[in-house]
């Protein structure tokens, strides 16, 4: 039998191995945030279990749309051929239900789910890993059931979550942890379609919202790590395959711009449309769980005329660019593919819309490569260019990231002419948008949250700097019946510019300039005056969770050097006070520290 002295060497033994583990777990931690080659190789790790666990999740959804939908062996889901009538009325609604139950299973011990963008924007790369697999499991459920989205919302989420994980547990800085996000983003597009050039750009534009050269090699590291890992297990050809040779003529970029124009439209119903959906749900007063089943239900109304509609639509791009299609299939397909995909997000079906994008791109550039024809029968050679322009410029103006797409196609054709094509419809088209309405998707998205995020630069360290770090909490206060003798006593000239008056119960109650203390004009009543006789400005105050942009507005509107601090808006107990000059100080100091950091130099 063992007694304590017996026990005691052992559990010293034991704490010492666990302080020497520590101490090397610090140790690596610390080397992974000084060597940005360490932080590249990491990436590239990262980046290779990502394109795995894309293309293992591709590959069960394929099946679960096999046994769902019983397809035909090797047919996906958007082709719409051979599908079975009652399946398609009968799943998008189960897997509503199903969907359903899943979200009141979990959403009890779940916070709101933070995606890449916001996470990059707000909160300094931090992500949730648990509610990221939440909303992953959420939108193989979705898929499964033929709503009208992609798994790249999925493989996105996922990807960054498993990066972001990793650099919180390395303990990275900010602005590495931000890339690290990013990072996961593009290896997760750059798997789903097989494009790491594509994704790379998706990361930048989208998920970093900048380009800069600290970034620039973890993330294509990271993006051909996962393209190349997603090749080697699926083996599968690129999104598109336009089976044909181009020659562009000069005068097809002259209609590119012309395209680019209407994709803009396009893009802008589309968004608005998502959001109707929303809004009409929610006036309805359906509740939460029924919302996803009557989206089903008109998904289901609409694909039995339209089955392409179903799923995220890549079956159906390959169809458009090997088969010609009529006018009016062409027409239908587009607004049944715009109110489907609107309908499945906006019914709470979960997914991206960026295979979405493209499709509906690919079907309004067929039409318009058959009104070309028509007007100008010159043009029918450039069919799948204007195709190809299409697909690119409804994207880049829905997704917001205008050269992930142009590389999208230029890895898809290896065409350099056919690029520039798609460049002029794609600036023109992201142009508009960002001008007119002023969102892409995802920023759109947030707008109707409350958010004010135009995009993923790195605002939540202004959120961070508030009044409360930046005040100070030695404020000099007096009583609102002190008479204006033991005032001019106790602050003479000189000692402060401002005091604070509060009453009885220490509620602030106004401002005094102290200037204003000791003017002679009012010598003649200093015996008669007290504290609160000279007091002003009793609404003018801030409060600690303002944040320094907030203050330095309200300091120009007021033109002020000095405000009060109160604990809250129904608290009014003076806790502090903020001078202008030293809130100016902190924010530019704190701006050019996140410049530096974002730089990398």
């Amino acid at each position: 039998m063992k007694t304590e002295s017996d026990a005691a060497p052992q559990e010293r033994q034991a704490s010492s191995a666990w302080a020497e583990l520590a101490a090397r777990l610090e140790f690596l931690q610390r080397g992974l945030r000084e060597s940005e080659i360490a932080q590249i190789a990491v990436c590239g790790l990262l980046g290779a279990a990502t394109g795995v666990a894309v293309a293992l999740l591709h590959q069960f959804v394929t099946f679960l749309h096999t046994i769902s939908f019983l397809l035909p062996p090797n047919m996906l889901l958007s082709e719409g051929r051979g599908i079975s009538r009652m399946r398609i009325l009968l799943v998008p609604v189960c897997g509503a239900l199903v969907l359903a139950l899943f979200r009141k299973a979990w959403s009890r011990r779940t916070a709101d789910i933070v995606d890449p963008i916001e996470a990059n924007a707000l909160y300094g790369g931090r992500m949730s890993w648990w509610n990221s697999v939440r909303l992953a499991i959420s939108t193989v459920i979705s898929n499964a059931a033929g709503a009208s989205v992609g798994m790249e919302a999925g493989y996105t989420q996922l990807g960054s979550a498993f990066f972001s994980a990793f650099g919180q547990a390395a303990k990275l800085r900010r602005a590495d942890l931000r890339v690290m996000v990013t990072a996961g983003a593009a290896a997760a597009i750059a798997a789903a379609f097989n494009a790491p050039l594509a994704g790379a750009f998706y990361g930048f534009e989208l998920v970093l919202g900048s380009y800069t050269p600290r970034a620039l090699a973890p993330v294509a590291v990271a993006s051909v790590c996962a393209a190349v890992v997603q090749r080697s297990v699926l083996h599968e050809r690129a999104l598109f395959d336009t089976q044909t040779t181009f020659s562009v003529v000069p005068e097809a970029y002259f209609l590119c711009a012309l395209m680019g124009l209407i994709a803009a439209g396009i893009a802008v119903v589309t968004m608005l449309t998502v959001t109707w959906t929303e809004r009409s749900l929610r006036e309805a007063q359906l509740p939460v769980w029924l919302r996803p089943v009557m989206g089903g239900a008109v998904l289901s109304a609409i694909a039995l005329f339209l089955p392409q509609v179903l799923g995220s639509g890549h079956g159906a791009i390959q169809l458009q660019f090997e088969a010609s299609t009529g006018w009016a299939l062409l027409l239908a397909l587009l607004a049944g593919k715009l109110v489907a995909s609107a309908v499945s997000v906006g019914s709470g079906f979960r997914g991206g819309l960026f295979s979405s994008s493209l499709l509906l791109g690919v079907v309004f550039g067929a039409l318009f490569a058959k009104a070309m024809e028509f007007a100008l029968p010159g043009m029918a050679p450039e069919h799948k260019v204007f195709m190809l322009a299409g697909m690119a410029s409804v994207g880049a103006a829905i997704i917001g990231a205008p050269l992930a797409m142009v590389f999208l196609v230029l890895e898809g054709t290896g065409d350099f002419p056919v690029s520039i094509a798609v460049l002029i419809a794609v600036t023109i088209a992201s142009t508009i948008v960002r001008l007119t309405f002023g969102y892409s998707f995802s920023t759109w998205r947030f707008h109707l949250r409350g958010l004010t995020i135009r995009g993923a630069f790195d605002v939540g360290w202004i959120a961070e700097l508030t009044v409360g770090r930046l005040m100070r909490s030695d404020p000099k206060v007096v009583v609102n019946n002190m008479g204006l003798r033991s005032l001019r006593h106790l602050i003479p000239p000189g000692a402060a510019k401002r005091i604070y008056v509060v009453d009885q119960q220490g509620a602030y109650v106004g401002a005094i300039d102290v200037a204003r203390l000791h003017d002679p004009e009012i010598a003649d009543a200093i015996d008669v005056l007290v504290a609160v006789d000279l007091t002003q400005d009793r609404d003018l105050f801030l409060l600690p969770g303002d944040n320094v942009r907030t203050a330095l507005r309200r300091f120009e509107e007021l033109q002020l050097e000095t405000l009060p601090v109160l604990a809250s808006p129904t608290d009014h107990k003076i806790v502090g006070y903020l001078n202008e000059s030293y809130a100016l100080k902190r924010y530019a100091q704190e701006l050019e520290a996140m410049r530096s950091s974002e730089i990398g130099a």
